[in-house]
């Protein structure tokens, strides 16, 4: 039988770094660590947030802590993060240290901070979401990462779709105007994001809130533009053309499309979601826990 008095954390037994994250956790002596497969995330935090847990700890990727946001958005619980994946936007942006021992100090302390949510439908994401050509970059570089690695994976996959640039047809509703693209890309991240290379697309440290929606125009300058996104990816700071883009900073968005569904992207994993698709943000609806002094 758990210790009530530990907090609950979840590690994936099947990340690379999963033997580091366990240990890390295990000699702090303050969580009850928990082997839990990503398709089962969703459902086990749910489970100990019904037991009583007031706050769970996540170690993972942008995608495992978006699923922990997720189960527990809304509720009177706190998010833990351990960051384990290979980019963790999440933690970085939220001040959390990337190093495995520091960040399980941070996730036994007792300050913390409310953060906005991205909502797609019902669907959380605490990044960014996109359709169109991204989306097609991220499901290729998956396919393609057991074989090559992350980083070649990524230059094979946006070499495929430099090769294609598929367009799709979309009508934004920004606002309660309405707005028709015929593009390979539209981006939405939560808070506002940075519009001038090498950090297009990061988040602007102290800046407005809401949802900031890139609208890519053209397909030339729409190649330029997803180069750009996976220069900031890798850490790339090489691409040196500012890509013409549409951008908006909202509060709500709807996306149609004359496919009755669309693929996806919410923090670096697809999804296959209805249309129309709306858009909304989610003020201070998940509570975090952050360094007690900043760094």
């Amino acid at each position: 039988m758990a210790d009530a008095t530990l907090i609950p954390a979840f590690v994936n037994p099947g990340s690379g770094n999963f033997e580091k994250a366990r240990e890390a956790l295990a000699s702090s002596g303050h969580f009850d660590v928990r082997e839990v497969e990503p398709a089962k995330l969703r459902e086990e935090i749910e489970h100990a947030v019904e037991a009583g847990a007031k706050r769970i700890l996540v170690a993972g990727g942008d995608g495992s802590i978006c699923t922990g946001a997720q189960a527990i958005c809304g509720k009177q619980v706190e998010l833990a993060v351990l960051p384990a994946g290979t980019l963790n936007h999440f933690a970085i942006d939220s001040g959390i240290p990337v190093d495995l021992a520091e960040a399980v100090k941070v996730g036994a302390s007792t300050k913390t901070m409310t953060v906005d949510v991205g909502y797609a439908g019902e669907r959380v994401f605490l990044n960014t979401s996109s359709i169109g050509a991204y989306v097609t970059f991220v499901g290729l570089r998956d396919r393609l990462e057991k074989r090559f690695g992350y980083r070649l994976a990524s230059v094979i996959a946006m070499a495929r779709i430099f090769a294609t640039m598929p367009m799709i047809a979309v009508k934004l509703e920004v606002e309660g105007t309405e707005r028709t693209y015929r593009t390979p890309l539209v981006f939405v991240g939560v808070g506002e994001r940075e519009l001038q290379l090498p950090h297009l697309g990061g988040r602007v440290k102290n800046g407005k809130r809401g949802l900031h929606v890139f609208v890519v125009r053209g397909r030339h300058r729409a190649r330029l533009f997803v180069v750009a996104l996976a220069a900031v990816a890798r850490g790339v700071e090489t691409v040196r053309r500012m890509p013409e883009v549409d951008a908006y900073l909202v509060d709500r968005l709807t996306i149609e499309t004359r496919r009755p569904r669309l693929l996806v992207s919410f923090d670096g994993e697809t999804e296959l979601m209805k249309t129309p698709l709306e858009y909304r943000i989610e003020r201070d609806s998940l509570r975090i826990v952050v360094p007690e002094k900043e760094n």
